[in-house]
């Protein structure tokens, strides 16, 4: 007797890459689902001290305004573009670097996800996906209070300016994320947040113009990413929106990410799989 044939496939096709990606949602709520209480103050709750804090009460001693502060009506005006975008940065940075190391060295999660049919890549896009995520409510819940203390100018630039936050968050998240794969202890972190995210913070016109720098380090507030980010939203939030200058702010942020990104993959993978 001749044995049975079959005439279907023997296996299904191998998942492609956006499947893999989406094969880890599951993941990525579950640890939001356990850890959305402990973000909730610094998501949430610090940013509306911040805009009491200094644009209310602080910006209430501060009589400048138009000129002086690149067109904002007042100070409470200026710095709160600034504040979002510095919110954004915040954000992508907590999100890629003790979660990142922590993935590979502690929990050793990554390792599992390797083991399996997923990339390197594949897991860098998921995280980053999850970062985007997280940029996203906070940076939004953000916006929405801003827009109660009527500071939008167009409705159409507080919206485009909820998608810079996006963008800003991954010209930080992906940089980082390389860098957090390839370190063997948090060390590092504490230097990162010390020479880079602080002074960034506070040097990259949240607060104040950059023009107001002197003359031998304004140039490097030009070349942050930060500034750029602070500058292109303030510019959609006032709506005075100078195009060319723009355009430069979005392709210096999508340069970086995308390089960002080339060099978390090759990161993560040299560590996971060489």
């Amino acid at each position: 007797m001749s044995a049975p044939t079959t005439t279907g496939p023997v296996s299904d096709a191998a998942p492609g890459h956006l499947e893999r990606i989406l094969r880890q949602t599951d993941y990525w709520i579950t640890v939001y689902k356990r850890t959305w209480r402990a973000s909730v103050f610094s998501s949430f709750v610090m940013p509306l001290f911040y805009v009491l804090a200094m644009g209310v009460l602080l910006g209430g001693f501060v009589d400048e305004g138009g000129a002086a502060l690149e067109g904002a009506p007042s100070y409470l005006a200026f710095i709160a573009p600034g504040l979002v975008a510095a919110h954004a940065m915040q954000t992508a940075t907590g999100e890629t670097m003790y979660p990142v190391l922590g993935a590979i060295k502690w929990n050793k999660t990554y390792l599992g996800m390797v083991a399996t049919p997923l990339t390197p890549a594949d897991v860098v896009a998921a995280h980053l996906g999850f970062v985007l995520f997280r940029v996203a409510t906070a940076c939004g819940a953000f916006l929405v209070v801003l827009g109660l203390f009527g500071l939008f100018e167009w409705v159409v630039g507080a919206v485009l300016a909820f998608f810079v936050q996006l963008l800003v968050g991954l010209a930080f998240a992906t940089p980082l994320y390389g860098f957090s794969a390839g370190v063997k202890d948090p060390t590092p972190f504490a230097v990162i947040f010390r020479v880079l995210i602080m002074p960034l913070f506070l040097f990259s016109g949240a607060f104040f113009p950059v023009s107001n720098l002197p003359d031998g380090i304004e140039w490097l507030a030009w070349v942050s990413p930060l500034w750029h980010g602070v500058d292109l939203t303030r510019m959609l939030t006032l709506g005075t929106v100078d195009a060319g200058l723009a355009l430069v702010h979005l392709v210096y942020l999508t340069l970086l990410a995308g390089v960002g990104w080339w060099w978390a993959v090759r990161r993560l993978t040299r560590r996971l799989v060489h």
